[in-house]
Order: C-alpha cells, then structure tokens, then sequence
C-alpha cells in the first residue's frame, strides 16, 4: 500500500514523547502562514478541521491534515515527516523540546501514482 505521509524514527520518537504529555495528538501542515509551512502538532480536536481539509493518513496512530487547496499542489509527493533540532512553530506543541517537525517529500513514480487512483 502506497502511503501520502510517513515519518521518519526521530519523528516517531517525539510523537511519543508528546503524547505522554499532552494525549492523543494531531497534525495539519500548515499552509505557509504564521510559521511557514511546516507541520504543526496540536492535541487532537483542538484544530478544527472540516471539508477543506484532507486526511493524508497516520504518522505513530496520529492524523495528519492538509487543506484541499495545499493538496492539489502536494497530490504528486509522498510526505516524509522528520524531527530535526531547532524551535519548532510557535503554535505546534513541540516547540518546548528543542525539536522540530520538518517535512520532506518525494515524488511518486508512476507505479505509485497507479496504485493511488
């Protein structure tokens, strides 16, 4: 099965380690406003997401979101989700951690992109 979003070990670790703090957890990749474009983790429920938003799938059990709009320029790439050293979105909880979440991407070959219609 073809995934639109993974994340890499490091990212998985500190999903970990801020869902022992702060619950379940969600993402939505931001759109290039506040802080850039980067994927922003909120405890789950306390974005609201509605029917401009797309479910891409799971990082660690945890939802990631991207707006429609976002999505039609992304449709073509997988997201490959990191956690590199640095101060994280002022709005995304890992800022705390000395961490920050980073997106990735690749683009699928034709195979994949076969497999995903």
């Amino acid at each position: 099965m073809v995934e639109r979003v993974t994340a890499t070990e490091e990212a998985l670790k500190l999903i970990k380690t801020l869902e022992e703090t702060h619950g379940p957890l969600m993402f939505h990749q931001s759109g290039g406003c506040c802080d850039g474009s980067s994927p922003m983790c909120y405890p789950n429920g306390e974005f609201r997401v509605g029917e401009s938003d797309v479910l891409l799938g799971e990082i660690g059990e945890t939802p990631f979101y991207m707006s429609k709009d976002q999505y039609e320029y992304w449709k073509h790439t997988q997201l490959i989700i990191d956690a590199v050293d640095g101060r994280g979105g002022m709005f995304s909880l890992e800022g705390p951690e000395g961490k920050r979440f980073l997106t990735r991407s690749r683009v699928f070959d034709e195979e994949e992109r076969e497999a995903l219609k």
